[in-house]
């Protein structure tokens, strides 16, 4: 076995780096900071146990914790930007939910929300902004079930530890955190509040990748060997829109760390098919990246010299890919890229023994993706995929499907993670996917920082769930199931 660096509970990220480069402490403590590509690490040698600090008295795990029933779900939201303002609809169109609060720094943007659920025939929710601790008075409210987090990533940390210390289940846009102390932070917080945080990956409940997880799950691609994800968007437009992204908070990120910011979008369902955290776990990971040189380039082609962005300097690379090792012996490879001019993909492949399925593979079937499997299959040949998916479809698509499509973004994913979050509330269910997913399949933001810095060299995965990991529990292939009447 390779001697595998620790990495201490704090990676230091964002804004906390006046020089835009990030600082990983390894094993000792001791701060390196990230050597140039192409460059010899210098990074100090490090022990290769990873440390667990231990549950304080009285704390325990929520693997298996079911949510109290709940009549109705009340949800307040925090980040009213795109992505939060989209969001409200379908909130308001879940049976049995209703939005009661919704908050934004921005007032006015409470107010455009707001206005947009009564136009939809939806009570008016009281609005809550201004400041920067206007979320804050929102969490005083007696009720709020579950807050929905949808603010630029930097906040994440703060606003779902307050939401659990404020006595709500939280569902937090991703990363969850960017740092590794915060991410147990956040484990930690979830335990002794007893409230459930869940990370808000969408992407887990798109229609491929349910029935790629139930396919998995049936022995279908025989033992798993392999799975690939990721983020592949290009966003260069976007990132330097002056509307979008406010602030520019997102192109801001590019001038501070050299990380994987996004893979969980395809490193979680691959995840979920590998059962880890429920029978495997995640333990080392090894990153590369490229130079950056998109949004420069793209910068020097499109945008005028007059824009603020001439003054920034981009150092995260266009793609950074993690290799990633489980327990069992598999490998994860997660890959990050919003930099470069590309047809958008999150890969979503999985292999195994005895075949493999590989997502946006372009025009080959109408359900995107391709398929090759023993022993269906011989001559070396891909198929289309359509015929699995709709044998293997999940009971959520087939249940809600029409709805979802009617009132979530995300080709309908987005309404079947609220329906389903609110399900589970209101039949006093487990969720699906707990604190501890949503902090290893972020985990990958801090440790990525970790391995650049040390060269590539593999850094340990913690292991938030404490040992648990080792047993088999559900998770998304879930048991049908029906939403409570509304009375």
């Amino acid at each position: 076995m390779p001697d595998i660096p620790a990495v201490s509970r704090r990676a230091l990220m964002g804004g906390a780096l006046a020089s835009g480069a990030a600082v990983a402490g390894l094993g000792t403590g001791a701060a390196a900071s990230p050597a140039a590509p192409g460059t010899p690490s210098t990074a100090p040698a490090a022990p290769s146990a990873e440390r667990t600090p231990p549950r304080r008295p009285g704390q325990k795990s929520m693997i298996g914790v079911p949510f109290a029933e709940h009549r109705t779900v009340r949800v307040g939201l925090i980040g009213l930007g795109n992505r939060g303002h989209g969001m409200a609809s379908g909130w308001a169109a879940v049976p049995g939910c209703a939005v009661t609060a919704v908050c934004d720094i921005r007032a006015e943007r409470a107010a455009r929300t707001a206005d947009r659920l009564v136009a939809e025939g939806r009570p008016r929710p009281a609005e809550y902004g201004g400041s920067a601790d206007a979320y804050r008075r929102m969490l005083r409210r007696d009720d709020i079930d579950l807050v929905y987090i949808a603010t630029p990533w930097e906040f994440h940390h703060e606003q779902g530890r307050a939401a659990l210390l404020a006595g709500k289940h939280a569902l937090v846009e991703l990363p969850v955190a960017t740092e590794l102390d915060e991410l147990w932070d956040l484990v930690d917080t979830s335990e002794r509040t007893r409230r459930h945080l869940i990370l808000a990956e969408n992407c887990n409940y798109g229609r491929n990748e349910l029935a790629m997880l139930r396919m998995a799950h049936d022995g279908l691609f025989g033992e798993i060997t392999n799975g690939h994800g990721g983020y592949l968007h290009d966003l260069r437009a976007l990132l330097f829109s002056d509307t979008y992204y406010t602030d520019s908070w997102r192109r801001l990120w590019h001038t501070r760390s050299t990380a994987s910011f996004y893979s969980m979008h395809g490193l979680g369902p691959i995840a979920a098919a590998m059962d880890i955290n429920r029978g495997d776990r995640m333990t080392a990971l090894r990153a590369t990246s490229t130079e950056p040189r998109g949004l420069a380039d793209y910068r020097a082609r499109f945008v005028p010299r007059s824009h603020p962005s001439w003054r920034e300097t981009y150092v995260n690379g266009d793609l950074v890919t993690c290799l990633i090792d489980t327990a069992r012996g598999r490998v994860i490879r997660a890959e990050h890229d919003v930099s470069s001019p590309r047809p958008y993909s999150r890969i979503n492949s999985l292999a195994g023994s005895r075949g493999i399925f590989e997502d946006y593979a372009g025009v080959t079937s109408a359900s995107g993706g391709r398929i090759y499997l023993e022993p269906d299959h011989s001559g070396h040949t891909w198929r289309a995929f359509d015929a699995y998916r709709k044998e293997f479809d999940h009971w959520l698509w087939r249940t809600i499907g029409d709805d979802a499509a009617g009132n979530g973004g995300h080709g309908g994913m987005d309404y079947v993670l609220q329906w389903r979050t609110v399900q589970q509330m209101r039949a006093g269910l487990a969720p699906d996917m707990d604190v501890y997913d949503a902090a290893v399949w972020c985990s990958p933001v801090p440790l990525s920082v970790a391995s650049l810095a040390a060269g590539g060299r593999p850094v340990a995965v913690p292991d938030f769930t404490r040992g648990s990991w080792l047993n088999h529990r559900a998770g998304l292939d879930s048991r049908p199931g029906e939403m409570p009447p509304v009375v």
